[in-house]
């Protein structure tokens, strides 16, 4: 009988490292590795770290530093860094951080098993050596569909068959370029990539250096990872990538979004499909029909407008402002009145004035945004914007940054308070002993945009289970939370 061998993935960062963590967790279950929830009962712990601002990165070495600590007093014998700060700094990861006993890269991926062994054998796999990943595929998106596959490609699959003996629980059964994949969790929701990499050169964003170049998935992809989700007891689909309004363009079709929405929404299973990342200048007329008028697509728009200063804007290589922003959201909000809108803003960008700061908060103050994320600007590795000058002093970023999360704070709280007496549709996601019952309506993304908590006229917890869908009318808010009575008779499912 072959050795029991464990393993627990540590997954930090955004909802794209997810699908990648859940990935590596198909992989390794496949050729025989035990998952475990906790590094702690693993004999190896994977953490997927997250490069994108220093915040993250911090996060990720204490994780990382945390897991290696389990080295002296539990089962760990081994630490491993992946994702997309091993990707980013790799054999300087490697140089800083002697506790993590292999960087791996997203060229491992597909061998993630083997390099696992090696390391828990006591050998040792080379450091991954970074490069710019956006020189790996031509410059015209629609001669990158062929030499992809040449390519890592996290969530994308590889030209690889699948084994035929896959243990019960692991995708696919369809296809040479599904992915494998393992669930982590029981949760009712679960992301699927539609792309990976982004074309745009925001001057403050190293994210396309090193995770590439746009490429889109195929819709049979994307479907039939969704049907597999379906049969495994998933309820909503969040599709994320770098830009999903760029999706189809290298396919040769950039309104390809338009057709593949209804047909994940018609997956037998399939309560609500959730878009994000939708960047401003990209909106379309038909995208927004789309997204607005579908039956259970819900009319969710996760905006990156970053700031709404026009010369702020510039300066970081994007495009629109104030009222043009404004008149976007009005364009939503005419077809879909109870739309969710949520967006992230930097401040102190260098060049940043007074003006345009008030700018800003001119536009947030009339956005009518359901969640706002905000954000002190921090030079990063590779940026145009870190060589710019005109750079703010720390202390006028933390101000403008204090100042604008509390305005943020108070809107986004003034926004709940107007969804009073609002009927929801709220997927039912876990019970807590002091809350009860919890969920979230169609305008709350996971973790990110607050959730519902759900009663009952008389105040008590109602008779719910984790995945169902129930009508909830809107009686109270907590912030950007809300707390919503159940209306069995009008929930029909």
């Amino acid at each position: 009988m072959p050795e029991r061998r464990t393993v627990a993935l540590v997954t930090l960062g955004c909802a794209r490292n997810e699908v990648d963590s859940e990935e590596l967790a198909g992989r390794l279950a496949a050729d025989g590795w035990e998952l475990v929830e906790n590094a702690e009962d693993a004999d190896v712990a994977v953490v997927n770290t997250c490069g994108f601002v220093e915040a993250a990165k911090k996060d990720s070495v204490d994780a990382l530093l945390e897991a290696n600590d389990l080295k002296d007093h539990g089962k760990t014998q081994a630490v491993v860094a992946v994702g997309c700060m091993a990707e980013r700094y790799g054999k300087e990861l490697a140089e800083a951080l002697p506790e993590a006993d292999g960087v791996l890269g997203f060229d491992d991926y597909a061998d993630i098993s083997n390099r696992l062994q090696t390391i828990l054998s006591g050998g040792s796999v080379e450091a991954h050596t970074p490069r710019d990943r956006r020189k790996l595929l031509p410059l015209s998106p629609v001669e990158r569909q062929e030499a992809a596959a040449a390519v890592a490609l996290p969530g994308h699959g590889d030209t690889a068959e699948a084994p035929a003996d896959l243990p019960e629980g692991i995708a696919p059964a369809s296809g040479p370029r599904a992915p494998l994949r393992r669930r982590l969790d029981t949760s009712p929701v679960a992301s699927v990539k539609l792309a990976s990499g982004c074309d745009r050169r925001c001057s403050f964003c190293a994210i396309p250096s090193f995770r590439g170049s746009f490429v889109s998935r195929r819709p049979s992809d994307v479907l039939n990872e969704t049907r597999w989700l379906a049969e495994q007891g998933v309820k909503e689909i969040m599709l994320v990538s770098e830009n999903n309004t760029s999706y189809g363009k290298d396919l040769g079709d950039i309104r390809l979004l338009e057709g593949l929405l209804p047909e994940l929404a018609s997956v037998d299973g399939i309560e609500r499909v959730r878009v994000s990342y939708l960047q401003p200048a990209e909106m379309r007329p038909g995208l927004i029909d789309v997204l607005t008028s579908t039956e259970k697509v819900v009319p969710y728009f996760d905006l990156s407008f970053q700031h709404s200063a026009p010369d702020v804007l510039r300066a970081m290589r994007r495009f629109g402002d104030t009222d043009r922003f404004l008149e976007l959201l009005e364009t939503i909000r005419s077809k879909a009145p109870t739309a969710g809108a949520r967006s992230n803003f930097i401040v102190g960008f260098p060049g940043e004035t007074e003006a345009d700061f008030a700018e800003l908060e001119r536009f947030i103050t009339h956005a009518r945004l359901d969640a706002i994320g905000v954000f002190g600007y921090s030079d990063e590795d590779g940026t145009e914007a870190a060589t710019y000058e005109h750079k703010l002093d720390q202390e006028v970023v933390d101000e403008r940054l204090a100042h604008l999360s509390r305005l943020a704070e108070e809107l986004t709280a003034q926004r709940a308070e107007e969804r009073l007496g609002e009927t929801l549709e709220v997927l039912v996601e876990s019970f807590d002993e002091e809350d009860g019952w919890i969920g979230r309506a169609a305008h709350q993304a996971p973790e990110t945009d607050g959730q519902v908590v759900l009663t009952t006229s008389d105040g008590t917890s109602p008779d719910l289970t984790v995945g169902r869908m129930v009508s909830a009318k809107v009686v109270g808010t907590e912030g950007v939370d809300l707390v919503a009575e159940c209306l069995f008779e009008e929930a029909g499912r």
